[in-house]
C-alpha cells in the first residue's frame, strides 16, 4: 500500500500542490489528469525521491506502513518511469534488465519472454524501436523489485496500437505484481484502461472525479 498524508508541495515559496489524503491499495491504479504545470510530475518525483533541488515535498509518503519520505530515492524502491524510456546505452538489453535486479537472474529470461523480447536479450539497446525500449525499461523497472511503481506519461511518446498494447501488458504485471500504482496522463483513455480512481489536480489540490 502507498500512503500519502498531509502532503505539501512548494517551489521556492510558490504552493504548488497540497491536499490531506491519497491511499493506493495493493494492484490498484489511481490516475491523475490535469493540465502541464498542475504539479502531477513534481508529485510523483517527490514520492520517488528524486525531486529538483528547488523543489520541497512535506508531509508523509509510507509504503506497507514504513515511513519512506526522509530516505534516498535508491533505498524508497518506488519504481519511477516516464515516457522517455532511460536505458544504459553501453549495455545491452539483458545486463540493461540485470542492473539493479532482486532475485534470480532467471527471472530476466522470463521477463523477456513474457514480453516478446527474447530475440533481443543480447541486442544493443540503441537499435530498439520505440516500444521494445519501453518494454525494456519497463521490465527493469518491475525487475528492481519496487514496492510501487510511478508513471508518468509512459504511454504519451507511442502510436495509438502500441499505446493499447502496453497500456496492458502494464496494467496487466501492476496487478499481477499486487503493486499499488499512480498514473499521470493527458488521455483519458488511459484512465479508462486503468480501471481505478481518477483523481484532477485542480486549483492546486486533488479532485476525486466521479
Amino acid at each position: 500500500m502507498l500512503l500519502l498524508k498531509s502532503i505539501q508541495i512548494h517551489l521556492g515559496s510558490m504552493l504548488l500542490l497540497s491536499f490531506d489524503h491519497l491511499e493506493i491499495g495493493p494492484g490498484e491504479i489511481i490516475t491523475l489528469l490535469g493540465p502541464s504545470g498542475s504539479g502531477k510530475s513534481t508529485l510523483l518525483k517527490g514520492i520517488a525521491g528524486l525531486s529538483d533541488p528547488e523543489v520541497a515535498l512535506s508531509g508523509s509518503v509510507k509504503l506497507d506502513g514504513d515511513e519512506v519520505s526522509a530516505l534516498p530515492a535508491h533505498r524508497r524502491r518506488t519504481g519511477y518511469l516516464d515516457q522517455r524510456p532511460v536505458l544504459f546505452p553501453h549495455l545491452n538489453v539483458w545486463q540493461n534488465l540485470a542492473f539493479g535486479l532482486r532475485g534470480a537472474k532467471s527471472q530476466i529470461d522470463e521477463a523477456l519472454e513474457t514480453a516478446s523480447l527474447k530475440e533481443f536479450s543480447k541486442a544493443d539497446v540503441t537499435t530498439l524501436s520505440g516500444g521494445q525500449a519501453a518494454r525494456v525499461a519497463l521490465l527493469r523497472t518491475l525487475l528492481s523489485g519496487p514496492r510501487a511503481l510511478l508513471l508518468d506519461e509512459p504511454f504519451a511518446a507511442l502510436d495509438l496500437e502500441l499505446r493499447a498494447a502496453m497500456r496492458d501488458f502494464v496494467f496487466e504485471r501492476t496487478r499481477s505484481q499486487n503493486l499499488p500504482t499512480l498514473l499521470v496522463t493527458h488521455d483519458h483513455e488511459d484512465a479508462k484502461a486503468a480501471g481505478g480512481p481518477v483523481f484532477v489536480l485542480e486549483n492546486r489540490t486533488l479532485m476525486k472525479q466521479g
